[in-house]
Formats: structure tokens, C-alpha cells, sequence
């Protein structure tokens, strides 16, 4: 693997009720997820830059897609501040599982459950 590439280029949060999580993610960001339709896959695409190496994601609704409260978790970046993400995620329907938690040098991290039962995190400098 080239040494200036990201480890990680793409995510796919499984999601069963796919306006539920939609409404969900663009509420506690603040965000328009695009929607669009993929082999029988209706995805709802996060706002990204990967054409320039940056890491790009979506909601997912298909067949092979189950949401899981074990396994892999995806760290949301939350900068300037997690606080401000985290303050919208029960009022949307998730549920706080570690609140806003300094991590030393590394900055702050805070974990949640979003609507379809995905935990899930946030991360950030401040």
C-alpha cells in the first residue's frame, strides 16, 4: 500500500429504516445525505471530498445490510467541538452511551446508538 494513502477510504452504516436514519444523521450534523440507489442498495451518501483522498461514507439499506450493536465502530468527526453533535442525538432518537470524554493528547470522544441501533462515535480536538 502506498505510505500516503488513507488505510481507510469508505464506510457503510447498515441501516433498516432508511428515512428514520437519514433524518437522524442530518439532524445531529446538520447535513443533506444524497440519496441514490445502488444494486438494489439504497444509500444515503455523507458529504465528502474523496476524490481528494478523504474518507467518504453512507447509510445503507439492502438486502445484506444489518444493523449491529457489536463489531466495527465508526468515529464521526465532530470537530470544533463533539459537544455540538452530541447535545442533538437523543432529541433525534439515538441514545448516549459515553458522554463527551477526554482522551489526553488525542482530544475528546463521546459514544452512541443511532436510531436503527448501530453504535457508533464521535470524535474531535476540542
Amino acid at each position: 500500500m502506498d505510505k500516503n494513502t488513507n488505510t481507510l477510504n469508505w464506510f457503510e452504516l447498515a441501516v433498516t429504516d432508511f428515512d428514520r436514519a437519514k433524518k437522524f444523521y442530518e439532524t445531529i450534523f446538520g447535513i443533506t445525505l444524497q440519496e441514490m440507489e445502488f444494486e438494489g442498495t439504497k444509500m444515503g451518501m455523507f458529504p465528502s471530498d474523496s476524490g481528494n483522498g478523504k474518507l467518504g461514507g453512507a447509510i445503507c439499506q439492502g438486502e445484506w445490510y444489518k444493523p449491529s450493536a457489536a463489531g466495527v465502530i465508526i468515529y464521526f468527526n465532530g470537530n470544533p467541538d463533539l459537544q455540538n453533535a452530541l447535545d442533538k442525538v437523543e432529541a433525534a432518537g439515538g441514545k448516549i452511551t459515553r458522554p463527551k470524554t477526554q482522551i489526553g493528547e488525542f482530544g475528546y470522544m463521546a459514544m452512541f446508538f443511532d436510531t436503527e441501533g448501530n453504535h457508533v462515535a464521535l470524535h474531535s480536538n476540542a
